[in-house]
């Protein structure tokens, strides 16, 4: 290797040398089998709090099942985009189930399939906004809604999480701009497990003319009659909503989608450049997603989420009687807030000797200082693995 490329690689490792002393190296874990919350990890078998498979659901028979006739029907792959030649009668199914379980927060409903949630969070964000927008965006929200909003070229405000009168003020400043505006949040923050005040979100939307664009990542599949979302939680209804969903979470498999209005669905097809210049999803996906919603919306989704309330109710009063700060937290995201990141560190890796996955989560997930266990919880749980736990946790 001559001076040149070595140079190259000194400043990658000096970049990864930095990381360590900072206590933010990042390690995959290589996991088998199928549940997400009894696992085999590394060889070893571990209670898992890592997943978001919510209701426990990426193992189910039935969608394995749907999966495979998926693949049967339609091979492994889609074979190109969307616009040319990918669209299968999955996809096109998939859209229409999706608009009929989740749509019902406005009239004529579309849904658009995509193959990640961080693709249609940029999709929406760089395709609604654009140079001369003017963009609302909490100051917790995920970084794919961050990286959407920067990769639209709009003008950015960043109101402070959750701060309802901070973001009126914000808005009230702007109300003779003729700039089209968004607002944008996630509905379940995924490190702190509260809920955005949505009901005032979808207010402050109407009054001053803007799309509100919420990301239902963590809320879809688990809130709301029969696991319809955040929207349908708080029975809200409006023609500025566009929604996100995501269906590697509570759905147990994997794709996200926006719905909205037909006309944004439309505007999106024509215009949004990570739908259109990229190769379609496995057929199979989207045929299995069809089959996880009729479970979400069935006698056993409402079981699994009547199970995973119980289990949130015990480790919130668990939590409580830790020596460190819980977030209060009404969802399957529960933080326990450490502090620094070594500390952190040491305390998930006490818990893995116990048997335990819990992962730390550090900066720049989340603020410095507030380095925190990310406790997840799963229909798929017991609560005997809850009372593994509570003694580890009380034990170190």
């Amino acid at each position: 290797m001559n001076g040149t490329t070595q140079a190259l690689f000194d400043t990658l490792n000096q970049g990864l040398a930095d990381i360590d002393a900072r206590g933010l190296r990042r390690r995959r874990r290589i996991i088998d089998g199928a549940n997400s919350a009894h696992m085999t990890v590394d060889g070893r078998e571990l209670v898992g709090f890592a997943s978001n498979d919510y209701l426990g659901l990426a193992a189910h028979e039935a969608i394995r099942a749907a999966l495979a006739e998926g693949a049967s029907l339609y091979g492994a792959g889609s074979g190109g985009s969307h616009l040319l030649g990918g669209h299968s009668r999955a996809h096109a199914q998939v859209e229409d189930d999706l608009a009929a379980f989740a749509g019902g927060f406005v009239d004529d409903a579309r849904a658009l399939y995509f193959s990640t949630g961080y693709m249609a969070n940029l999709a929406v964000l760089s395709t609604l906004a654009g140079r001369g927008t003017l963009v609302f965006s909490d100051a917790l929200n995920h970084a794919s809604l961050i990286d959407g909003v920067r990769l639209s070229r709009a003008q950015t405000q960043i109101y402070p999480h959750a701060d309802m009168t901070a973001l009126d003020a914000m808005l009230d400043a702007s109300r003779d701009e003729t700039a089209t505006k968004l607002i944008v949040t996630d509905t379940v923050f995924s490190m702190d497990g509260d809920i955005a005040p949505l009901a005032r979100l979808v207010e402050l939307a109407e009054e001053y003319g803007a799309w509100l664009v919420v990301d239902d990542a963590h809320g879809f599949g688990v809130l709301g009659p029969q696991g319809r979302g955040a929207l349908a939680h708080l029975a809200l209804r409006s023609p500025h909503l566009v929604y996100v969903g995501t269906l590697g979470k509570a759905a147990g498999v994997a794709g996200a989608f926006v719905a909205a209005h037909a006309s944004v669905i439309e505007w999106l097809v024509q215009r949004a450049r990570p739908y259109v210049f990229t190769t379609a999803s496995p057929p199979a996906v989207a045929h299995a997603v069809s089959a996880s919603l009729k479970i979400i919306a069935s006698d056993e989704g409402d079981a699994r989420r009547a199970h995973l309330g119980s289990l949130i109710a015990t480790t919130r009063a668990m939590l409580k009687r830790t020596r460190w700060l819980p977030v209060d937290s009404e969802t399957a995201v529960q933080p326990l807030v450490i502090g620094g990141n070594d500390e952190t560190l040491q305390i998930a890796a006490a818990l893995d000797k116990h048997g335990l996955w819990v992962p730390a989560i550090r900066p720049p997930t989340v603020p410095q200082g507030t380095s925190r266990l990310r406790i997840s919880l799963s229909a798929a749980h017991n609560e005997d693995d809850l009372a593994r736990l509570d003694h580890a946790l009380n034990t170190l």
